[in-house]
C-alpha cells in the first residue's frame, strides 16, 4: 500500500533496509552492490531500490536530511511495509580528538539536542540505543573486512550551522561524532519493536578542520556500505 511519501506495495521492500541520507548515495549502492536492483520508490526523488546482495534480498532508500525526514521514512517503512531492520549509512562530523576522516563509527547510542522524543510523553529523558544484535553483527563483520570501527555515543543534532558552537560541548561526555538522523531512527525502532543501527563514516572534524569533498562523501564511503550490507 502506498503512503503519502512512499509509492510502493507491500512486499516491495526487503526486511532489511539500508538508509543513506542522500538519494544519490542510495542509487550508488543499488547500482554497484545489488543484483537485479529494482526501483520501488521515487516520490520526491527519494529513491528506493530492492535487489540481492550475496543471495540476500536487501533494500536501500534515502532518508533525507534531519530527524523530521528520517522520522517520516523510517516510520512508514516499519509500520506499513513490514521492514524489520533499518541500517543508517551516512557521514558525520568528528568531535573526539582521535577520529579522522574516513574512520568508521558505530552508533551505540544517539544523544540529541532535538525535541523528537517529546511526542512519546515519557516522564523523563529517553536514551535511544541501537539494536544489540545488529551492533554485535557489525563488530564481527568489520573484523572480516579488516575494519576497526569505533563504537560509542553519537549526537543527532537539529542544527548543521550552530551559532552557539554548543555541539563541541558533547565531547566532554565522550560523544564521538555529530550527525542529524539517528536519534529519530532509534526512537522509531524502539516504539515499533523493530531494529536499527547507524554506521557512519567521518567526513570532517569539527575541531581540527579536516574534511572530505562532497564527491568523496557521495561515492567514497564504500567500506561503510559493504559493512552495512554484510549485516542486512
Amino acid at each position: 500500500m502506498a503512503t503519502p511519501h512512499i509509492a510502493a506495495e507491500k512486499g516491495d521492500f526487503a526486511p532489511s533496509v539500508l538508509m543513506p541520507g542522500d538519494p544519490l548515495r542510495a542509487r550508488f549502492i543499488a547500482e554497484n552492490y545489488l543484483k537485479s536492483a529494482k526501483l520501488v520508490n521515487d516520490v520526491r526523488g527519494v529513491q528506493g531500490y530492492t535487489g540481492e546482495y550475496k543471495g540476500k534480498r536487501v533494500s536501500v532508500m534515502a532518508s533525507g536530511m534531519g530527524m523530521p525526514s528520517m522520522g517520516i521514512y523510517s516510520y512508514e517503512l516499519f509500520h506499513f511495509f513490514d521492514v524489520r531492520a533499518i541500517i543508517r549509512v551516512g557521514s558525520a562530523g568528528a568531535i573526539a580528538p582521535d577520529l579522522h576522516p574516513r574512520d568508521i563509527v558505530l552508533g551505540l547510542g544517539a544523544c540529541t539536542d532535538g525535541n523528537y522524543g517529546a511526542q512519546f510523553s515519557l516522564p523523563g529523558t529517553f536514551a535511544p540505543v541501537a539494536s544489540w544484535r545488529l551492533l554485535q553483527s557489525a563488530v564481527q563483520a568489520a573484523k572480516g573486512l579488516g575494519i576497526s570501527p569505533r563504537v560509542g555515543n553519537i549526537l543527532s543534532s537539529d542544527r548543521f550551522y550552530d551559532d552557539s558552537a554548543a555541539t563541541l560541548q558533547w565531547g566532554k561526555m565522550g560523544v564521538l561524532a555529530v550527525e542529524m538522523e539517528s536519534a529519530a531512527l532509534y526512537m522509531n525502532a524502539a516504539r515499533a519493536g523493530r531494529e536499527a543501527l547507524t554506521v557512519l563514516t567521518i567526513s570532517d572534524h569539527l575541531v581540527t578542520g579536516e574534511s572530505l569533498s562532497s564527491e568523496e562523501r557521495q561515492k567514497g564511503f564504500t567500506r561503510m556500505m559493504e559493512l552495512a550490507l554484510e549485516i542486512a
